[in-house]
């Protein structure tokens, strides 16, 4: 059995910045990470490449897994704010997460070495303009490095780590339990480990793994929610005039007709739409380039409807997991939509597809997405749709495309302290996978919190 004094559960993004810090603090303590993709070298999507048009199923996906988890091949964006991505505060107190945010993004730029802008809403004329015609923007901070870049900083912090954490890839755990006063963990490939603690560090993929081992070790556990929603996809004139100004512009609407909340998620100006594959299941993302070779015509981003259930429903990612199998069962993968189309009843064809004039970025099955979609969230983001046009001309226009569907999983909330430890002492749940953090930024941070606990104990 090979010991550690810390074995980190997940290379996404708190973990790597739990690393980062572990490594920059010279912790007194030998130190673990293992992960089931690939390190950041070897995460490479066959779509990418060209070997495949559409996505195969790889085990692991290659843009979920491996160093950097999740956020690793996206847009490179980093929100700087407590409105929304996550409830870090709650935990950590406000000024402390904005505190922890700033200090992930100071790490970030000195990888980087050049100079990514750095947006804000605070000051931008389009709150006011979004208040007119009753869509609120969000205060936020963002810096946008780019896919491109993401990955170059992320393998640079990959070999600054190297020589202070020890990494294991393509393995999971199977087996986690509390022993002799730390944690005996088992392997996929049979190795057998013990450590003082335990961090557990898996990300959005890891929402499964982290639910079952909490319940394994009776954890509490609170019920989340799950969005679902489409990407939309339009020529990137339409917004230029906000992600000129603001790039992220996370704006939310209260429909006429439900009085639900339907929201802007991860805006890609000039960007492209792709898929990813969680759990078996294929949605849609997207992603963006700070280099003008790189960049589309196109600008995406996702419009995301809030779904909180009650009793005896619990499990919100099992709905929203079962409306992206029915995408996947009637479009192969990804379902492909006009607005135009949508908003007539009328399925679009390939022969529509070729009449329209925005080119899409994602080889997708033109289908129905009301085949899909429940009809409330459906008649949710139609009137979103027509609300965004009001701000931006052109956004319901008949050739704006939408894909199908868009997911975002979020695990169980974990019962944590403000130390993110659970209540078994030396247990820590950390990043998107304790339910705490829905963001990068705030994944980020919760690792680097958790790495300053853990070194003043070493």
């Amino acid at each position: 059995m090979k010991t550690y004094d810390i074995i980190l559960v997940g290379a996404g993004a708190s973990g790597v910045f739990a690393s980062y810090e572990f490594t920059k603090l010279n912790t007194n303590a030998k130190i673990l990470m293992v992960d089931s993709g690939f390190p950041i070298e070897r995460r490479i999507c066959p779509i990418k490449t060209g070997k495949t048009p559409t996505c195969i199923g790889c085990k692991p996906c290659a843009i979920m897994n491996g160093f950097g988890g999740a956020g690793t091949l996206s847009d490179g964006k980093y929100n700087i704010t407590n409105n929304f991505g996550g409830n870090l505060h709650d935990y950590v107190g406000e000024e402390e997460a904005i505190e922890l945010m700033e200090y992930v993004d100071d790490v970030l730029c000195e990888f980087d070495g050049g100079v990514a802008k750095l947006y804000s809403t605070a000051s931008s004329d389009l709150k006011t303009i979004a208040l007119r015609n009753d869509l609120h923007l969000l205060d936020a901070k963002v810096r946008h490095f780019g896919t491109e870049r993401n990955i170059e900083i992320l393998k640079k912090m990959s070999e600054y780590i190297s020589d202070k954490v020890e990494m294991k890839w393509r393995v999971t755990v199977d087996i986690v339990e509390a022993k002799d006063g730390g944690f005996y963990l088992k392997t996929s490939d049979g190795e057998e480990y013990f450590c003082k603690d335990l961090i557990l560090s898996a990300g959005r993929s890891g929402s499964k793994w982290i639910s079952k081992v909490c319940k394994d070790n009776d954890i509490p556990l609170s019920s989340n929610k799950v969005d679902i929603g489409v990407r939309v996809e339009l020529p990137a004139e339409v917004f230029k005039h906000i992600t000129d100004d603001v790039y992220e512009s996370k704006i939310v609407y209260q429909t006429k007709k439900y009085n639900d909340l339907v929201r802007t998620f991860c805006m890609n100006p000039n960007g492209e739409v792709v898929t990813e594959n969680t759990n078996g299941v294929i949605t849609v993302n997207g992603h963006s380039y700070t280099d003008p070779e790189l960049q589309t015509e196109n600008t995406n981003f996702a419009l995301l409807v809030s779904n909180t259930f009650t009793e005896p429903f619990k499990d919100s990612n099992e709905y929203g997991e079962s409306i992206a199998r029915l995408s996947n069962m009637l479009g192969g993968g990804v379902l492909l939509q006009r607005f135009g189309d949508l908003v007539r009843g009328r399925r679009s064809s390939e022969r529509r597809m070729q009449k329209c004039f925005t080119r899409p970025t994602l080889k997708a099955t033109a289908g129905d997405l009301s085949l899909v979609i429940p009809k409330r969230q459906l008649d949710d983001i139609i009137e979103m749709i027509y609300a965004l046009d009001k701000i931006a001309p052109g956004t319901a226009n008949e050739d704006t495309l939408l894909y199908g569907v868009e997911v975002k999983f979020y695990n169980s909330v974990v019962e944590v302290n403000d130390k993110l430890e659970t209540k078994i002492k030396g247990l820590y749940c950390v990043g998107d996978g304790s339910g705490v953090t829905h963001s990068l930024s705030q994944a980020s941070a919760s690792g680097i919190h958790i790495a300053r606990i853990l070194d003043s104990k070493y």
